[in-house]
């Protein structure tokens, strides 16, 4: 079997070492060094330039959760199937992530670090359990895993997603038409939704401003979900409470951008989930054992959807 393998920067070492180890009896090669068309490939952010100079012939793997940037590249073949990754490693940073989040607006911890910069002693008034709702947005991998998580702390949890899900414990929400009760009755909005057509810019005036006053938005999904100005001016209101943010349209964050030093929002440098070379290497492995055997594997994305 055939492996071409791509990942920009210097990452491309410890991606081939773990590869072969994983699959010692398969024939890698490293883009740009193509001497012939691979029976997959397994890629980050590719060029254009190479699926113009290398067709696939079984699948091609994009290691990361989100697939947005990769259908974008024009020679994208159509026509081979396309395989995400499901997890690897980052459903347990992304619950660490958000759970962190939750409880430190939970328990106020804003607000006493800015009473001990005030050399001020007073206690606050503690918030209800029943009373803090968190939303996820988005019910697939990571958004169950970050609902498990959440769990234990006996907030009323509520999920959203494109098709009806169920998870005990857990109200679920579907479709469009569900979208503004979800909403509604969440406190603490989790973000997880991918990158697609239908959700770019979704996160706007009208949809943030159904949240209940003093709500609070995480967003680990991708920076195009939300509309930056829309999010400063709720924010500026006092509609909304706070924001975590660890996702943005430009990445790296721009020094001038008003996110840097609003005082209601934080930000994180793209780091609630950081791909598992190893768990990647692992997951992509096992499915292509799976298919050299022709069975099924999970994680193939429909390029009408976008995931």
């Amino acid at each position: 079997m055939r492996i071409l393998l791509q990942v920009p920067g210097k990452a491309m070492d410890e991606w081939h070492a773990e590869l072969a180890r994983t699959l010692p009896d398969a024939g890698i090669s490293r883009w740009p060094d193509v001497s012939a068309d691979p029976d997959y490939a397994l890629v980050w952010k590719p060029p254009a330039e190479l699926f113009a100079a290398a067709r696939p012939a079984k699948a091609i793997f994009n290691l990361g959760a989100g697939v947005d940037a990769l259908l974008a590249v024009t020679t994208l073949p159509k026509d081979v199937p396309l395989i995400r990754l499901e997890d690897a490693g980052m459903a347990a940073q992304m619950a660490e992530y958000v759970t962190l989040a939750a409880l430190r607006v939970f328990r106020e911890a804003d607000a006493y670090a800015t009473q001990q910069r005030e050399v001020r002693w007073k206690p606050r008034r503690r918030l209800a359990h029943g009373k803090f709702g968190i939303g996820i947005l988005g019910f697939g991998v990571l958004g169950r895993a970050v609902a498990a998580a959440l769990l234990p702390f006996g907030f009323p949890l509520a999920a959203w997603s494109r098709a009806r899900k169920a998870m005990k414990d857990v109200a679920t929400f579907a479709g469009p038409g569900e979208l503004a009760d979800f909403l509604a009755r969440t406190q603490f909005l989790v973000c997880l939704l991918p990158s697609t057509p239908a959700t770019r810019g979704l996160l706007d005036r009208a949809t943030l401003g159904r949240l209940p006053p003093g709500a609070h938005l995480v967003n680990v999904a991708r920076g195009d979900i939300l509309v930056d100005d829309d999010l400063v001016a709720l924010l500026d209101s006092g509609h909304l409470g706070g924001a975590t943010l660890d996702v943005f349209r430009i990445e790296p964050l721009p020094p001038e951008h008003p996110f840097w030093h609003h005082p209601r929002i934080t930000l994180t440098p793209h780091v609630s989930g950081v791909t598992s070379i190893a768990d990647s290497v692992a997951q992509v492995a096992a499915k292509i054992v799976r298919l050299e055997r022709g069975e099924a594997v999970s994680g193939v994305v429909d390029h009408g959807r976008g995931y």
